[in-house]
This record gives C-alpha cells, structure tokens and sequence, in this order.
C-alpha cells in the first residue's frame, strides 16, 4: 500500500529527534616511533566527525545499523534516518551524494555491511554548495582507503521474523587493476511489511470507528554498477549505473467500520456496520545513469567536477477497494461500493551539474558550481466508481479519469567562500540562487465546468548561509552556523488523485502545491570532545503535510462524517530544541556508552477548510498548539571478552509526547538488544528489536467545534533478525572514487 495509508509517512517523518551518541576511545598510531592519539568524535568546522575504524559496532552490521549508533543520528521507526532536530538525512558517500532515490537507498543501507567504512560525517546545517531541501542534513561515509590492486568483496545474509517471516541476501564486490576501478552491488529481499490501524472520528453526535490490518508484500531486487577510468595522474571518467525494482502483489486492507449515532442527551440511536476490503497490485523500476568528468588543477585539491545524467522511473499501481454490507447472512458479502483505480506514474528526469573548488596557499577556498533539472511526471490516472443499492443491485458506473502532466526546470547557482584564519578560527559563508519554473496540466474529461486546467509555478529563491567554528583551546569548541533552505513537493504529492481506505475516509494530494521555505540556526558547544551542547531553532513557512478536514455528508438519508487527509500547505511553525549529550568508553574499553537527553519547543500556527484540489468546503481545521517535550536516548555496546569477539548491545530511546500537524502524538520508546560474534572472516549476529513493543503510534486531536481525530498505528517493529556476514578477497583493495551523480536532488522526490 504505497500511497493508500500515507498516515504512516506522515507520522515517521513528524517524530523528528530521539539522537544518539558517541564513542570516546583513544586510539594509538604509530608513525616512525612517534605516538599520535586520535579522538573519534570531534567537531570539525561546519561538520561532526566520527571515525569507527576500529569501531567493534562496526564489524558484522549493516551500515544502516551502524548509522543508528553514529553520535547526532537516529531512526524511530527503522526506515528513516534524522539528524538532530532534522526530518531527513541525506546521505553522500565519499563527499558525494548517493544516486539512487530513498526507498532504495534504505534498502541497500540494511544490506551493505558497515566493515570498509571509516569514519562517518555529520553536517546538520549544509553549506550553500549542497543540494538539499527543507531542514535536511548530510550524513557522509566515509570509506577506508586501501592501496593494492586485486578482488575484494562480502556477502551478507539475514532473516527476520516480527509478524511475517522476511529474508535478504547481498553481495558486493570491489576489483582495481592499474587505472580501472569497477564496484558493484546486487541485493534482493522478500518480506510482508504489517500494520493494524485504529481509526476513530466523529463528533459527540456520530462517530467513525476503523480497525484493522494492513499486509503489503515485497520483492526487492537491486544494485549498482560503477567503471572508474583514471585518465592522467590529474583527470578520471566514470560511468555509474543504478537500479532498483519492487513488486507488491495482493496487498491488502481489511477494515471493520462502525458507524454510531448518539442523541442529544448523549445515548446510543444507532449503529450500523460495513467493511472495507482494499486489494492492490503494485510495482516499479528506476533506473540511472551517471555520467562523471573530474579533474584536478593544482597539487593543493583544486578540482573541476562535471555530471550529466539521466533518470527514469516508472510506477504501476492499481487497486480494487470494495464496501461490504452484513447481507442477509450478516456475512459482509453484500457490495455498496466499488472502486476500481489505475495509478501509474512515468518520471523522466536530465540533469547536469559544474562545480569548481579553488584553493589558495592561505588556507583560503572558493566553491563556485551550477545545476540544471529537467523533469517531466506523467500520470495517467484512471478511476471507476461501481455504485450499488441497499438491496445490493448495481445502479451504475461512475467513471473518472485525469491525465495530468508536470513539466518542470530547475536552474541554480552558488559561491562559496571558506577561510581557515588561524589554527582555533574557521568560516564559511556562502549563497545559492535557484530559479524554479513549473506547468502542470490536467486533462480531466469528467470535469465539464473544467475539463482542463493549466496550473503555473514561477518563483525565484536566493538561499544565503553562515559558518563559523572556533576552538577555545584543545578542550572547548564552539560553532554557529545559519542556512536558509526551500523544500519542493514530492512528484507524487501534485498528482491530483484520491486514495480510497473506506467509503468515507482518503486521501488526496494537490497540484496547487507550492514550495516551502525553512530557515534554520544552529550553536554548538563541545567539551574535551566528549560532551556537547547543541541550540537549534527552525522556521519552517508554508509546511507541505496532510491535514484531516471532516464533515458531515448524508446518505440514504443518513448523516455520516467524512474524514479526509488533504496534502497542502498548512501555515507555519517554529521548533526550538536543546540537546546535551555525552559519550565515553568505561573499564578498560569494555564499555562504550553514548548517551543524550533534550528538550524540544514546537510552535504550530495552521487554518484549513477548503480541499484546494476540489474546492470542498469542510468544518475549519486549527492547529495553533505549542507544545513542550523531552528525549532520551542511550545506545551501549559492551565487550564480553579479552579477545573481542563477543559483543552485547543495549540501546533505548524514549520520545515524549509533542504537537504535530495531525494532532498531539504521544510518546514513543524502544528498548533493542542484540548480540555479535566475530569469527575470522565471518561475523554472526543476533538483533531482537522494541523488546517491550512500546514504539506504537498513536495520535489525538480534539477540536473546539468538537471532531476528534484518533490514529492508533502498530507497524510491528517488535521483532528479530539474525544475519551473517562474511569477507574475502584482498581486503587492501580500494575504490578509485566514489561519484555523485547531477541526477540526485531529483530521487527524494520520486518517494
């Protein structure tokens, strides 16, 4: 169901801390006799720095596991990964972004072991040279760089079993002979991904009540493939290819509604009973290509960086929704409704980027570049409405359809300026303008007062940022830093389609859509690079989320309340956070401890009562809440022997209760344990996850007119896997490069 209960979505991507911490081990290097100690988490101008090298998290995890455990980040719903404060992360690898788009990437995370990383980055608040939206942050692994050629690679396979039985298999290889570097991935995986629901709405005279389960089974099968030519000692060409593909066949929802009506004086009139029954079959591809020009034009990293790309994705989905009646036999086989939809969706995207980086003796860089996107979404949406009576007779077809095509270009442009003024002061400074023009049209026959519709989007945005980091002395550190960011809608959010999950609740998306803007700051103090402090404030203007309008609506001479959860714009809001952490190793190294607590301030301001898409009118919707909540999150690993082989994990979170757009969302919390054995070249390991199966979401909002809103949603985290891993080859061989492909800032918005 990857578009029907966007609730889920919704809910993850709101809950946005719950961090983690560090590791304070000192570790001993020796250069010809000389002893260096090097600290593993430490603040480095505008980033954090954490070197797991050597790290016993590292060894027989996944590197979505391992990006859990990394100071600042954290994920509460398994799927997600946040930065302090920051709704996504985006991920780059070797100082570049990642070319595949984000259900993938997860994917791969979560099959990739984490042995050949070095150390991973965290940039919370992004320079002006980086492609990102929103709030988003930059969290860059960093691989280890080994020297010989030769043929190295790991296989990783794993089980896992919460409600349903799931398994994966990957295998990665990395091979370099002289000037040709080739890497690739092959991963594929099978699971049923579950969920139960309790919905509730209404008001004190009629009231909605839906329960129940959600099973969407999964195939994945997925990689990538990447040839690195060195050219000269100064130049290198290479061509990546990235692809991915998921099918999900007879995925299901089952819901028991219940509809009450209550007199005035609070007593039971009536109730009457109907299911839903929702089955849908779903697949799609993407595909890419990358290619990537680099050369270096002095010995100080002075370098030109070129991309062109290309980027299709096609998605297939078409559902049959049914409303049953008790029937005779009060067996639910009687039909009220029907609707069939066919809701496919054709991406194709080319892209190009420029970036130059000049470096001067004086510790003094300039970063100058551009980017251009040229996308088109097609989407040729297909809707069939079977209407029936009470006697369960079909009085006709109600057909719908709307072809709705989005072109859109993007221009951008940055300078950015960084100075290194002595060894304790650092700066940067810098600004992106970014040129965005837009023209979706809609072609919607049924639509006799408006059979087609032209909708325009122009807009200009010039994006400035500020950096500073100054070192105290060798123990104190303190950082500032301030960006300004915009955040476009997902293609799939301006498609103008309604997704059914009952006879009176869906979804629809919006093609009036517009960007959002955020402005962030950031100060950071660190202690002995051991214990910090972060200060953050955000303000975002003109949130896209979901908002849940009711109303009352009469049938058959029955009055029912329609629940509808409308993508739109919805105001503004404010969040201010303060987080201190901590992280040290205990005994020897026998225990490394990362832990944090903090406090986060939301500022809800949002009015809503008209569907901007079909212009409905339902009861006003407010969300002008403030609302005050706390985080605690530790995560523990603990050697069990003087050889390092056996390891034990313990790692809890706890999320307390805060105000969101759909309404209060309660608190949340997991305790995970796991166990690890090194053996060798092979690593077993053992992960038992939301042990007390706490990390269940539940949201609740009241009204002053007097609707609620009530989501209970348990995805099953509660659950275990176990993996192993093993590694062969020459372990000393190394990637040329890791490439960022121009196509990238495109992929998250496929999701």
């Amino acid at each position: 169901m990857k578009k029907i209960i966007i609730l889920a979505a919704a809910i993850s991507g709101s809950v946005v801390f719950a961090q983690e911490k560090k590791s304070d081990t000192v570790k001993a290097k020796v250069i010809e006799g000389i002893t260096l100690t090097k600290q593993v988490f430490k603040k480095q101008s505008d980033r954090f720095v954490y070197d797991v090298a050597a790290s016993p998290v590292a060894k027989g995890n996944t590197t979505f596991d391992l990006l859990k455990q990394t100071p600042l980040l954290s994920s509460t719903d398994d799927k997600t990964l946040k930065i302090a404060g920051k709704n996504n992360a985006l991920i780059y690898i070797n100082g570049r972004k990642t070319n595949m788009d984000a259900e993938s990437l997860v994917q791969l995370l979560k099959s990739t072991p984490a042995e050949n990383i070095q150390k991973i980055e965290v940039i919370t608040v992004p320079g002006s040279e980086y492609q990102v939206e929103s709030s988003d942050g930059i969290i860059n692994i960093v691989m280890k760089k080994k020297m010989s050629d030769g043929l190295n690679g790991n296989m990783r396979m794993s089980n896992m079993q919460n409600k349903y039985n799931g398994s994966s298999a990957s295998l990665s290889l990395n091979y370099r002979k002289d000037k040709l570097g080739i890497s690739g991935n092959i991963f594929t995986g099978e699971n049923i991904q579950a969920q139960s629901y309790v919905l509730k709405n209404g008001t004190n005279l009629i009231s909605n009540e839906s329960i129940g389960d959600i099973n969407d089974p999964n195939k994945n099968l997925g990689g990538y493939l990447n040839f690195d030519y060195q050219l000269t000692d100064n130049s290198n060409l290479a061509l990546t290819w990235n692809s991915w593909y998921n099918k999900s066949n007879d995925s299901t929802v089952d819901l028991l509604n219940t509809l009450r009506n209550y007199n005035t004086d609070g007593s039971l009139k009536s109730t009457e009973y109907n299911k839903s029954e929702n089955r849908e079959n779903a697949h799609y591809y993407n595909n890419s290509v990358n290619l990537n020009y680099e050369l270096k034009t002095d010995s100080l990293g002075s370098k030109l960086n070129v991309n062109a790309a290309y980027l299709n994705y096609r998605r297939f989905q078409y559902s049959d929704n049914r409303t049953l009646l008790p029937g005779t036999s009060n067996d639910f086989s009687q039909l009220r409704q029907k609707i069939i939809q066919d809701i496919p969706q054709v991406i194709n995207n080319f892209s190009g980027t420029v970036d130059y980086i000049q470096k001067f003796k004086n510790d003094f860089t300039v970063s100058v570049g551009g980017n251009f996107n040229k996308t088109k979404t097609d989407n040729d949406t297909k809707n069939y409405s079977y209407l029936y009576n009470k006697n369960g007779d079909l009085e006709g077809v109600k057909p719908d359809f709307n072809h709705f095509i989005y072109d859109e270009s993007i221009y951008g442009v940055y300078l950015t300026f960084e100075k290194k003024f002595s060894d304790k002061l650092s700066g940067k400074v810098g600004a992106r303008y970014e040129i965005t023009k837009s023209l979706g049209t809609s072609d919607n026959p049924q639509n006799t007062e408006a059979p087609y519709q032209e909708i325009e989007r122009n807009y200009n945005n010039f994006l400035p940022y500020l950096s500073f980091n100054y070192a105290i002395n060798d123990k104190n550190n303190i950082s500032y830093a301030f960006s300004s960011r915009m955040r476009r809608p997902s293609f799939w959010e301006l498609n103008p389609v309604k997704n059914i999950l009952t006879q009176d609740n869906y979804t629809q998306n919006n093609p009036f859509v517009k960007s959002s803007s955020t402005y962030n700051q950031e100060l950071t103090y660190m202690l002995k690079s051991s214990y910090f402090l972060i200060l953050n404030h955000s303000y975002f203007k003109d949130i896209i989320t979901q908002v849940p309008l009711q109303r009352e609506i009469i049938r058959d001479g029955v009055a029912y309340r329609q629940l509808a959860y409308i993508r739109t714009n919805f105001g503004d809001k404010q969040e201010m956070s303060a987080m201190l952490g901590m992280q040290k190793t205990f005994f020897k190294q026998y225990l490394t401890m990362n832990f944090n607590i903090g406090v986060q301030h939301n500022i809800n301001n949002g009015t809503l009562n008209t569907d901007p898409t079909t212009g409905q009118v339902f009861d006003t919707y407010i969300n002008k809440t403030k609302s005050t909540s706390m985080v605690i999150q530790t995560n523990n690993t603990i050697r069990l022997d003087k050889k390092k082989t056996w390891f034990l994990g313990v790692n809890y979170f706890y999320v307390d209760k805060q105000q969101i757009e759909l309404g209060m969302l309660k608190n949340l919390m997991s305790l995970d344990l796991s166990i690890k054995k090194n053996w060798n070249d092979w690593t077993f390991a053992l992960n038992v996850n939301d042990v007390l199966k706490t990390n269940i979401v539940e949201i609740e909002d009241y009204q002053s007119s007097g609707n609620y809103n009530y989501v209970r949603n348990d995805q099953y985290r509660r659950g275990m896997t176990f993996s192993i891993t093993y590694n062969f080859g020459n372990q000393k061989v190394k990637k040329v490069r890791d490439i960022e492909g121009a196509s990238d800032a495109i992929k998250s918005r496929t999701r």
